[in-house]
């Protein structure tokens, strides 16, 4: 791994993490170009997501914060024997929500594993789940748009589909972002709250995938090997995702997602006929 390509993986992972463009379909487009063995992507991928996550962490510090002080607060509650009391306390509501969120998506991960890693060895599954992403932005636009449920009318339903969507979006080129707010927004989620729901979900998505590598062979021998590239990337995807997430609340508060289905709906394309035809 090079130092320039090292920071180009960062600037698309932090870029394409946020943006509903797929980071997993893009990082499988340079891996082909690139020339890039399969299992060392994979594991830069997930090693670029320290950056990304990081960048939530920057941007949603006040609400992580503040659940992480409520997860105490919680626990003292019920050993108190007060109980969740979720319609009092919406910050507690939110750690739910999040935590049933992650379930679905830790249930597809787990038990599809193999048939998701197996995508990656052809530009075809990536070019139509890119297609498959242009879909869900523009069903997701086509809801009128109205002041949504908050946090305080949301229920386990919303968070499981979401979480739902987030598990199918491990297929690369199915964006985890542009799923997660298509779950959010048909589900009847305020749009500001889809968005922030969005992003706060991915941390234990994140976490969950790095605890998994982290004892692996393959994550050490790419870490003593690469380090130098591995901090490059980091700073890349951590800058990258900071600018992607201001631009994506921006977008989504006041523009169209169907913007970004053209562009995944041509890259898409491009990558199918390429691999059938080049």
């Amino acid at each position: 791994m090079t130092y320039l390509n090292a920071a180009i993986l960062g600037i698309v992972q932090g870029l394409a993490e946020f943006l509903p463009i797929s980071s997993s379909g893009h990082l499988t487009m340079l891996q082909h170009f690139f020339g890039i063995e399969g299992d060392s992507i994979l594991i830069f991928t997930i090693l670029m997501h320290v950056g990304t996550l990081a960048a939530v962490f920057i941007i949603y510090w006040n609400d992580i914060w503040a659940l992480i002080k409520e997860l105490f607060v919680t626990i003292y509650d019920l050993v108190t024997f007060k109980g969740l009391k979720l319609k009092e306390r919406p910050v507690r509501k939110l750690g739910v929500m999040i935590i049933i969120a992650s379930i679905p998506t830790a249930i597809i991960g787990l038990g599809l594993e193999d048939v998701f890693e197996s995508f990656y060895h052809s530009l075809i599954p990536t070019g139509v789940g890119l297609l498959l992403t242009g879909v869900l932005l523009w069903i997701a636009e086509s809801k009128p748009k109205k002041k949504g449920k908050g946090i305080e009318d949301m229920t386990w339903a919303h968070a499981v589909i979401i979480g739902t969507m987030q598990g199918v979006a491990i297929t690369p080129g199915i964006s985890r972002s542009g799923s997660t707010l298509f779950g959010g927004l048909i589900t009847g989620l305020d749009r500001d709250f889809a968005v922030e729901f969005a992003f706060l979900i991915s941390i234990p998505s994140v976490l969950g995938s790095l605890v998994l590598e982290s004892g692996s062979d393959a994550m050490a021998s790419i870490i003593s090997t690469n380090m130098g590239p591995i901090i490059v990337g980091f700073i890349c995807s951590l800058v990258s995702g900071i600018f992607a997430i201001k631009v994506m609340i921006t977008v989504v508060r006041k523009y169209s997602l169907k913007i970004f289905s053209f562009y995944v709906w041509i890259v898409g394309a491009f990558l199918i006929v390429h691999e059938l035809f080049m």
